[in-house]
This record gives structure tokens, C-alpha cells and sequence, in this order.
């Protein structure tokens, strides 16, 4: 622990001191720090008198408005409110009536728009189908060919050409006019010329066909499908003329069509029949009724448009008789698009059809034969059905329109025939009158409303802003009150009031913006008055230090520091309270208080020492609890006190910022009095120890067996506070070693004194708190297991899962299912979206219950060794936590998804991490105490087993996992894994970790060194494979292990002098007990320095290079090449401590039959005993 140094010179005659920055309130206790915040609860007079002043100070804010002046400011609200509404109002119907106009303007636009393009291409697409129809007759003309038997070339050509005016999606036959004697000379005309135009067709439309296959789906005569024989085809026998299908584009749609539409008749068909009829009667193009053809997903609407061809080009003179006709059907969805630009929405087309009807009285109307709903946005169109779909409220609106005038003389049609008529009617919808509504209309009203409520209000908001300046005013008077109640004793404060009141009147300016800032003096070593400083006689001097801190800090996270430094200084404020002490400041670990100030205190010595009893009560109480959640060696922490009473001199040191300041040979001594003491005792000196002597408390101190050297005072003999419970060097679970003797404390003087006895102190044992420390950490890597499963398809364990559970590991050894690559899980985005929090996750209470009795095992198969204990896989498990946690949480990194591939994925996997924890934690189960070379030959039958290779890590292996599986725990395996693949990746991960502990493998030691160079600096560098990836991440894994094995390596160096002397203890009995024939002495102070070059610093440098470790790389590397520099020194000291030491604990052991003598000079590196 490091030793307080006070401010000034402590030598015998010089002044020391302690700087007081603040009052205790909340101590963060801050290491390399002072403790800046002050608290009303620090200072020795009763908090609620300060909260009460500041209540009363604040109350007094002005003065009280008058009843007319309120009344005048309530007549001026209503006023102002009234017209701010007349004149929202006014603008919100305006602005309102404005946009209703635009959007009506803006759907007779598009209306008109629509109209207009609809004509154009109705009109277009007449006067396409006329010309292709002038097309046929001429190219019949120019081949002199008689009717029917014609062929026009480049069909496709001609009909595609009308396709690109239409868009897409339309289907055009011609079919010529067959007399019932030409049917025979048709036939044979149709399959001589097929060919001609199939293969036309095939090249012009790209149809990945032959004209063989074609001919195949082509039947030779004029054909119908027979409805009442499954539709099958049918020859034509009928008499009459037909219209078979010869020309048709496109000419198939697939090739799964089984047969084209050569030589089917239309006028088998009613449609086709009344369209035919029309045409013919009438010599001009009709338009059918439109048809709907529904299939099992959509509905689609089709028309379809019937163009005579006649005999001679510049036809339908009234003499020519028709001599074919061409049928075009079109989708009408394709007919409406691009009617409108982008952006253009929200115009419902309504197509009616309507044919002229007379009825009994001779009355002649239009009957609807059929509705079509579209809806038109932009270029896109929407069918919506066969119904009127638009919104009557927009009634009024509509626009109705035909869409062509063929300018059929119905009188020359066939009785019962009928050519529809196609008009348009377009409505506008919500959505397009929603689109010109905004909230310019709000906007405008609140701007209104903003700007006369400004203008009148003007004076109130300036009222409004004054009484605010005198409120913080006086707010800020009573917090300064505060602050300098508990920064300064209340004497001190008073004092400070007054010097500045004298300031006041003698006409003296400060130009300090705050004069009453006790953080801000500027008038600092001027003539503004004289320092305050007073000389305090009586008064006994606290310093308290927690003793292993800085070695235990160096394993932690620093939210963890903060916590246990927060949690034990809040419980000593509270003492401080309940004893009338003033705390003066907290310094890294150190806690100093004060009694005798600023009241004096009769038996000042006294209360420090209650004070001081209590908070090694307090300490003891709070590392107990707080082991459970900070882990291990926490409870280890203990508190180092020294007191020393005589006189302080106090005062204000003015400056940037003032600070209430101790001086004086007290506070030196009182300092040495802590660091020269004892971890877990209060030590006293001589001045303190009269003290108590003269108010009759001598049965509390005993004098300590040996004088200290004190600096500057030379030897010293100083006094302890008695206590039962001693000190104990070695832990009760390091076996033959726990009979070692406590040299320097003088038991025999203690005494019977209750008030003193810290035995009622209620305590777990440490194997419990351990375990409950890491049922808490496994359990929060199951909520985060819980979470990333979330959303998945398999939730439950399934009965192949189970299944699967009896075969993992049977009939091969643990080192057989040693992979050198791991899969790990692939990234996946939308499953980190869907995380919950994972604190907010219950595991289960069967779960947690499990969880804990399954650790509870666990800790019970560890055996009682010195050093391979469960003691020590919780330090490891610690370790590993710290690394993993240090790459979760890498603050350089902003994105989850960055974060995945720069941790090669490890940070994503939440089964990964808990597998790496929990193999920390069971690495060691079972053993025996001793290498695997000594294993092997202690058990022959469990070196065979395991092929006399990493014996000890495959026996850990099979321990905990046979236990896992156990049916005890079925509720913890379905927490862990639910698949087939979490529970194959799950084993495989924990067999490698632990088989990554084995160093001393040569086989396995040389694959690792290798994947590392082929990694990292080989050809695989910087290869983004996921085997790439997959590669880097177990060897990142293996080096968690790794160095979370030797981490007591890369700690502070009392972490790694205490767990050096438990391996070496574990050693020494094995050579003692006869299970090793060498002494480990011998060489233990080079093997130290060969492990540290060839393994713990190498290893160390790894940590940096692999690039994920963050900060933490850097930590356990200085660590490192600081613990190899202080062993260099101090190692051949230390070896031969222990040796005389454990000697001397085992000499009178019957067992032991060793003689034993100290090796002098250099001794032989055992490279071997770290295995």
C-alpha cells in the first residue's frame, strides 16, 4: 500500500500537512485525487438546520404584488387573448379555403390531363389498327393472292410496333373470313405457310422455340374447344363461314403451352361473335365489353377492339365486303399508365360501358354493362375492382368524359347486337386532398398568436425575467450558505461573514464576481484582512488506509474500484456522523478525519478511537457483502489505522480556490502512525495511548513488542488497540501451511473486553461467497444468451438435442475433439436489433437454483492445494471476465457491426463468452496437486486414458461435463443451448480453452504458434474469409485463457508474490510428502525469470498484437515487465524466505522423512514446474 506523504517537511521540527478540499459528503473516494464534492451531512451541526435556512433565505424573493396591479395585468390578458383569436381564427379559414382551391384547381389539371392523353391514345391506337389493316389488304394486293389464302410479311414487326404504342401486354390476331367450301384449300394453305411466318416470329421476337416444335402444337384444320368434352379441340363441322386465327402475335407465351391458337375459330366464341357482327354490319372498328379474367391471386381487366379488313386497300366504301378482321385485346391497367407524372397521385379513374336501350315506351337510355375502378398515381396505376370505387363526398367534383366516339350507326346493327360505349369519369380521393393540406394553416395561426401574445406581453415577460434573476439570486446566496457551512467548521464560516462584512463597510472593493464563493477568492494576499488561522490544542488525528487495495485494484474494472471505494467511504461517513468526527479528505484509499474540530471535544482521544473501532467494524462488514459482487479477494481488503493526538494549527488558505487546511507535526505523525501499522489493527501513538491511560481506558491498548523507527523521531514505542481475532498469515485451504506462527503481536496480553470484539461480525464462508460471486456472472452471460436467442425459430430444447447429449464426447478422449478452428456464430444485424436488455431477463428460478448448486459441486471437486484451488479458478474466471469485458465495451468503436468484425465476432456471441467464463471456472476441477508428469505416474490407468497428454485438462473436462449433464441440471442446459448447433459449439469451445491451458504441450504448443505466425503475420493477415475470421477469433480465445491462467503474472506485484508463493507451497509439499523426488527451491528464482521471458511477456505482447484487448493489452504487459524486473531483485530473498519458512512449518510432521538444506549460488531453472 502506498504510504501517505504529507504536504510539507516531516522531519521532527518541520510543519506537514493535509490539504481539505472539500467536506465528506458522497466520497467517490477518486484514486490520484481530492475529493472535490461537497456534502451538508459532512459537517458536525445537524443537517436540517442548513435545509431550513436555505428554505427560509429562498422564500424571501421580492415583494408582493398589489391587488389593483394584479387586476390591471388580468384586464390587459383578456384583451390581448381576445384579439390573438379573432385573428387566428380569421387566418386559419383563410388559409384553409386557399388550400381546398389549390387541390381542386389541381385535380381538374390532372383530370384534364388524363382526359386529353386517354383520347390520344385511343384515337392512336384506331388509326394503328386501321393502318395494319390497310397493311394486310396491300401486301395481299402486291402478291396477288386470293383471299384467304394470304400471308403477311413481318407480322411481329408490324405488331410490336403497336405494342411499343400501348406499352405492353397486348395480344393481336388476324383472322381471315373461310367459306365452308375453303376450309379443306385453307388447311393445306395454312401448313404449307406456317413455317414461313413461325420462323419470322421466332427471330423477331427472340423465342427460344423451333419451328418443328411449333408445327407439333399446330393443328392442320380449323378447330374449337369443346366446353362438354373437357374442352378438348375440336374439328369445325358446322356450316357457315369461320374466322380462324392465322396471324397472332406474340405467337406463344411459353413453350408449356401445349397448343397455339392457329386455326381456332373465333367465332366459336360469343364475344368474338357479336364483335364480328358488329363489324361486319357496320364496316368500322367496334370495341367489346370488357371482360374480367380472375385467377387464384389477381383480377385483370381486358377490352378488346375488332378492325374489318377488306378486300382492297382504302376499304369500307360501302361496296367492299369484308375479307378478314384483326382482333387486338389489351389489359386496360397498361392502357392508364403514364397518364401522369411522378409525383401526380391520387385520381380515381372510373371506366363505365353502356349500350343503348329502349324500353316499352319507346324511351331510349343507356344501360351499364360494366364498372372498372383505377386509381391513378403518377405513372402508376392500381386496379381497384369491378365496382364504382370512388368517395362519394367527392361527387361534386367529378369530371365525365367519353373516351372515343366511333360513330356507330346502331341502326345497321343486328338485332341484339350492341357496341358499348367507353366513358370516363374521374374523382379525387382523400389522399390527393390531404396532400395540399399542411399545417401552414396552424403554423400561421400560432406565428399570429406568437407575435401578438409577444407584443402585448412584453412587460409581464420582462416582469417575468426580473423575479427569475432574484430567485436565482437568492437561490444561489443560499447554496453558497451551504457550501461554506460544510466546507469550513461553522466558526470558520462566521468568521469569513464577518471579514467580509468589514471589507464592506471600510470601503474596500472585491472584485471577485462572487464574494462569497469560498471556491473563488480573489482577494487572496492582499491587504483585505488578516489569514484566518487558529491553533487547535487538543485534537486526535485519524488515518485510515485500506491495506491491498492497489493489489486488488489492478484485477478490476474501474466501476468496480469506484464501487467498493463509494460503498465503504458512504459507511465511515455515517460513523463519522454518529461520533461527532470531522472528516477531512479522502486521498485515493485513505480516509483522514479529525476529532477536536471544530468543537473541542474533552475526550477527544476516546471518541477517535470509537471512531476508528467502528470502522474497522464497518470495513470488515462491507468487503464481506461486497465479495458477492466484486469477486475474489475482496474480503481479503482489510484497514490499516494509525491515531496521534496533540495540536493542529487550522485555517482558510485563500487562493483560486480557498481550502481549509491541518497543519502541523500531528498530521506527520499520525501518518506514520498507519503506514507503520498492521493491516486489520489500530495503532496508537504514545500521546494517544496517555490519553486513554488518564480517562481509565488502559485495559483498551497494549504496547506493541518492538519500537518502530518513525522518521524524524527516531524509535518509537507505540501501542495497539487490543483485539481477539489475529492475524493469520496463510489461508485455512493451504493444507500442511496453515500452522505458520505470528511472530510480532504479543497474545498474551489480550483481555476479555467485549466492547472491542469484532467476532459478532456475521460472515459467509469464502468457498459460498465465491460461488455466489460467480452464479452472478454466469448469470448475466445466460440473460445475454437469453436475449441474442430471442426471436429465433427454436426456443425449446429439442428431443435431438437431448439425443445428441449421450453421444458428445463418447469414445474419444477430450484432446481427440480438439479443433483448430472454431465456427463461430455469423453476424446478424436484425437479431442484435431485437435484443431486449438483458438485466431486464430472468433466466428462471429452477435455472439460477441449478446454476448454483451446480458451482456449488464444482467447488466441492476442487481439491484443498495451495494453489490449484477454487480460490484461484475464480481469480482466473475474474481475469477473464476483465479481458472480455475490455472488448465488449471498446470505446473507439461506435457500430455493433465494426465491433463484430474487429473482435472477429467474439463480441456478438454471447454463448461464445459464457463458454470462455465458465471454462475458466472449471479448468482446474479435480486436481491433484501435482504436473502431469507426476500424474501420469501417481495414476497409471488415468494417464493411459487420456494417452498420457494433457491428463489433468482432459480429466477437468470430463468432470464438469459429466456433472453438466447430470439430470439434475436439464433446466441449466436448456438455458445454455437449445440446438444441436449451440450445444456442438458450446463443447467445442470449452474443450479448447481448457486444452489451451496445457503450455507445457509441445504438439499442442507448436500448432498454436504456428495458426498464430499464419494468422497475424502470414499469408492469412489480412484475408476477410470467415475461416480467416474464424481462425483469429480462437486464437484470440485460447490467449483469454491463457493469460487469465498466469494473469497473477500480470498484476500488481502483491498479486503475484501471493499466488508465486501459494504455487510454490503447492510444490514444496508434493516434494515433501514424497510425490516429487526434487525440490522446487532448486531453481526456482531463474525459472521465474525463464517463465516470465518465454512465456508471460511474450505472451503479454500478444495481447497487444492481436489488436482487441483495448487498454487492457498495455496494462497486463507493464505488469508484466514490472513483476520480472522487482523478482530479478528481489526473487533469491524471497525463495529462501519461503524455503525456511514452509521448512520450518513441516520440520515436526511425522510424514515428512526430507532433509532439508538451503541451496547456495545459482540454482537450475525448472522450466517444467509451472505446468
Amino acid at each position: 500500500m502506498e504510504m501517505w506523504e504529507p504536504a510539507g517537511d516531516s522531519n521532527a521540527s518541520g510543519t506537514g500537512g493535509v490539504s481539505f478540499y472539500s467536506s465528506a459528503g458522497n466520497d467517490s473516494g477518486v484514486m490520484g485525487s481530492v475529493d472535490s464534492s461537497p456534502d451538508v451531512t459532512s459537517n458536525s451541526s445537524r443537517p436540517s438546520a442548513f435545509l431550513q435556512k436555505q428554505q427560509s433565505i429562498s422564500s424571501q424573493l421580492g415583494t408582493k404584488e398589489s391587488r389593483a396591479i394584479w387586476l390591471l395585468k388580468i384586464a390587459v390578458f383578456v384583451v390581448v387573448l381576445s384579439s390573438v383569436s379573432a385573428v387566428a381564427v380569421g387566418t386559419y379559414l383563410n388559409i384553409s379555403s386557399e388550400e381546398r382551391d389549390n387541390f381542386e384547381d389541381a385535380f381538374g389539371g390532372n383530370a384534364a390531363q388524363i382526359v386529353s392523353i386517354a383520347r390520344q391514345k385511343a384515337t392512336q391506337l384506331f388509326s394503328a389498327l386501321d393502318v395494319l389493316s390497310t397493311i394486310i389488304s396491300s401486301e395481299a394486293g402486291s402478291a396477288n393472292s386470293t383471299w384467304p389464302l394470304v400471308f403477311v410479311p413481318d407480322w411481329s414487326i408490324h405488331a410490336e410496333k403497336l405494342g411499343h404504342l400501348m406499352g405492353e401486354n397486348i395480344q393481336l390476331s388476324f383472322a381471315p373470313i373461310i367459306q365452308e367450301s375453303e376450309r379443306e384449300v385453307w388447311a393445306n394453305f395454312s401448313q404449307e405457310t406456317a413455317p414461313r411466318w413461325y420462323q419470322e416470329s421466332i427471330e423477331n421476337e427472340m423465342k427460344n422455340a423451333t419451328v418443328e416444335d411449333l408445327l407439333e402444337k399446330t393443328l392442320p384444320y380449323i378447330f374449337y374447344y369443346d366446353f362438354r368434352n373437357g374442352f378438348s379441340p375440336t374439328r369445325v363441322t358446322r356450316s357457315g363461314v369461320t374466322l380462324p386465327v392465322w396471324l397472332s402475335y406474340p405467337l406463344v407465351s411459353d413453350n408449356s403451352v401445349p397448343l397455339l391458337e392457329t386455326n381456332l375459330d373465333l367465332l366459336t366464341t360469343p364475344f368474338a361473335t357479336n364483335l364480328f357482327k358488329a363489324a361486319n354490319a357496320t364496316k368500322s372498328p367496334v370495341v367489346g365489353v370488357t371482360q374480367v379474367l380472375t385467377d387464384e391471386k389477381t383480377s385483370v381487366a381486358e377490352g378488346s377492339i375488332m378492325q374489318p379488313v377488306f378486300e382492297k386497300a382504302g376499304g369500307n366504301t360501302g361496296d367492299q365486303s369484308l375479307v378478314g378482321v384483326t382482333l387486338l385485346q389489351l389489359k386496360w391497367i397498361n392502357y392508364f399508365k403514364n397518364l401522369l407524372v411522378e409525383g401526380n397521385n391520387g385520381i380515381v379513374i372510373v371506366l363505365r360501358s353502356t349500350c343503348p336501350y329502349v324500353d316499352d315506351n319507346g324511351k331510349e337510355s343507356d344501360e351499364v354493362i360494366g364498372l372498372l375502378s383505377y386509381q391513378v398515381n403518377g405513372p402508376n396505376v392500381t386496379f381497384l375492382g369491378e365496382f364504382d370505387a370512388h368517395d362519394s363526398q367527392y361527387d361534386h367534383l367529378e369530371i365525365s368524359e367519353r373516351l372515343i366516339d366511333l360513330q356507330i350507326d346502331n341502326t345497321k346493327l343486328p338485332s341484339g347486337t350492341c357496341v358499348p360505349t367507353l366513358n370516363l369519369h374521374l374523382y379525387p380521393t382523400k389522399e390527393l386532398q390531404e396532400s395540399f393540406q399542411t399545417n401552414k394553416a396552424e403554423l400561421f395561426t400560432a406565428g399570429a398568436v406568437l407575435v401578438f401574445a409577444f407584443t402585448s406581453a412584453f412587460f409581464l415577460i420582462y416582469d417575468y425575467f426580473v423575479r427569475r434573476r432574484q430567485r436565482k439570486v437568492m437561490k444561489r446566496i443560499a447554496k453558497q450558505e451551504l457550501i461554506v457551512s460544510n466546507v469550513f467548521p461553522t466558526a470558520i464560516r462566521d468568521r469569513l461573514y464577518n471579514q467580509q462584512s468589514e471589507n464592506e463597510k471600510g470601503g474596500k472593493d472585491d472584485d471577485s464576481e462572487h464574494p462569497l464563493d469560498p471556491f473563488n477568492v480573489a482577494n487572496a494576499g492582499t491587504d483585505s484582512g488578516a489569514p484566518i488561522a487558529d491553533l487547535y490544542p487538543n485534537t486526535s488525528v485519524v488515518f485510515a488506509d485500506i491495506a491491498g487495495f492497489t493489489a486488488w485494484s489492478s484485477a478490476r474494472e474501474p466501476p468496480q474500484v469506484f464501487t467498493l471505494l463509494e460503498k465503504i467511504y458512504a459507511a465511515f461517513d455515517r460513523v463519522s456522523h454518529r461520533h461527532g468526527i470531522f472528516k477531512l479528505e479522502t486521498v485515493g484509499d485513505s480516509y483522514v478525519a479529525v476529532a477536536g474540530i471544530p468543537e473541542p471535544i474533552e475526550e477527544h482521544a476516546a471518541v477517535a478511537v470509537r471512531f476508528a473501532r467502528d470502522c474497522m467494524k464497518k470495513m470488515k462488514e462491507s468487503v464481506l457483502k461486497l465479495e458477492v459482487t466484486l469477486g475474489p479477494d475482496t474480503a481479503d481488503l482489510d484497514l490499516r489505522i494509525g491515531i496521534h493526538s496533540g495540536q493542529v494549527t487550522a485555517g482558510v488558505l485563500r487562493g483560486e480556490r480557498s481550502r481549509f487546511q491541518l497543519f502541523g507535526d500531528t498530521m506527520n505523525t499520525a501518518s506514520r502512525m498507519e503506514s507503520s501499522g498492521l493491516p486489520g489493527r489500530i495503532q496508537l501513538s504514545p500521546e494517544t495511548a496517555d490519553l486513554l491511560k488518564e480517562a481509565g481506558l488502559s485495559k483498551w491498548v497494549v504496547p506493541r513488542s518492538q519500537k518502530i523507527l518513525v522518521k524524524g523521531k527516531g524509535e518509537m514505542q507505540t501501542y495497539w488497540i487490543r483485539r481477539r481475532q489475529l492475524l493469520k498469515p496463510f489461508r485455512k485451504n493451504m493444507n500442511i501451511l496453515n500452522e505458520t506462527v505470528e511472530a510480532e503481536i504479543d497474545h498474551s496480553q489480550d483481555d476479555d473486553d467485549d466492547e472491542f470484539d469484532d467476532d459478532n461480525i456475521e460472515s459467509m464462508d469464502k468457498t459460498e461467497r465465491l460461488v455466489e460471486w460467480n452464479v452472478e456472472l454466469l448469470t448475466s452471460l445466460l440473460q445475454q444468451i437469453i436475449a441474442s436467442r430471442e426471436g429465433s425459430a427454436e426456443r425449446q430444447l429439442s428431443q435431438r438435442s437431448l439425443r445428441e447429449e449421450d453421444t458428445v464426447g463418447g469414445g474419444r478422449t477430450v484432446l481427440d475433439e480438439f479443433t483448430p478452428i472454431i465456427a463461430l456464430k455469423r453476424f446478424d444485424a436484425d437479431e442484435l436489433k431485437a435484443r431486449r436488455r438483458p438485466s431486464s431477463i430472468d433466466i428462471g428460478t429452477k435455472a439460477k437454483a441449478q446454476l448454483r448448486s451446480y458451482l456449488s459441486s464444482i467447488a466441492s471437486m476442487y481439491k484443498d492445494n495451495p494453489f490449484h484451488n477454487f480460490e484461484h479458478a475464480s481469480h482466473v474466471t475474474q481475469s477473464t471476465s476483465k479481458l472480455l469485458s475490455r472488448i465488449v465495451a471498446m470505446k473507439h468503436i461506435d457500430e455493433v457491426q465494426k465491433l463484430h468484425d474487429h473482435t472477429y465476432g467474439i463480441t456478438s456471441d454471447p454463448l461464445t463468452q459464457f463458454a470462455v467464463v465458465f471454462s475458466s471456472l472449471i479448468h482446474d476441477v479435480d486436481h491433484r496437486g501435482v504436473p502431469n508428469f507426476l500424474l501420469v505416474k501417481e495414476e497409471p490407468a488415468l494417464g493411459s486414458m487420456y494417452r498420457r497428454q494433457a491428463v489433468a485438462e482432459q480429466n477437468s473436462v470430463d468432470v464438469a461435463w459429466n456433472l453438466l449433464m447430470d439430470p439434475s441440471f436439464t433446466e441449466l442446459r436448456r438455458t445454455i443451448y437449445t440446438n444441436v448447433s449451440e450445444l456442438r459449439r458450446f463443447r467445442v469451445l470449452v474443450v479448447n480453452c481448457l486444452m489451451a491451458t496445457d503450455i507445457f504441450d509441445k504438439e499442442l504448443a507448436a500448432l498454436r504458434k504456428a495458426r498464430w505466425e499464419n494468422a497475424f503475420f502470414g499469408e492469412h493477415k489480412d484475408d476477410d474469409s470467415q475461416i480467416s475470421i474464424n481462425r483469429k477469433a480462437t486464437i484470440v480465445i485460447e490467449h483469454i485463457i491463457q493469460a487469465s491462467d498466469v494473469a497473477h503474472t500480470m498484476q500488481h506485484w502483491h498479486v503475484y508474490s501471493k499466488w508465486n508463493e501459494r504455487l510454490y507451497a503447492e510444490m514444496f509439499t508434493a516434494y515433501c510428502t514424497g510425490r516429487s523426488n526434487k525440490d522446487p527451491t532448486q531453481g526456482w528464482y531463474e525459472g521465474e525469470l525463464w517463465f516470465f521471458d518465454n512465456y508471460v511477456i511474450p505472451l503479454a505482447h500478444k495481447l497487444k498484437e492481436c489488436g482487441v484487448f483495448g487498454v487492457s493489452s498495455d496494462e497486463y504487459l507493464n505488469y508484466a515487465l514490472a513483476n520480472r524486473s522487482e523478482w530479478e531483485k528481489k526473487g533469491k530473498v524471497i525463495v529462501a524466505s519461503n524455503f525456511e519458512r514452509f521448512k520450518k512449518a513441516l520440520d515436526n510432521r511425522p510424514q515428512i522423512t526430507k532433509t532439508f538444506s538451503m541451496i547456495d549460488g545459482d540454482l537450475a531453472p525448472l522450466p517444467n514446474k509451472h505446468e
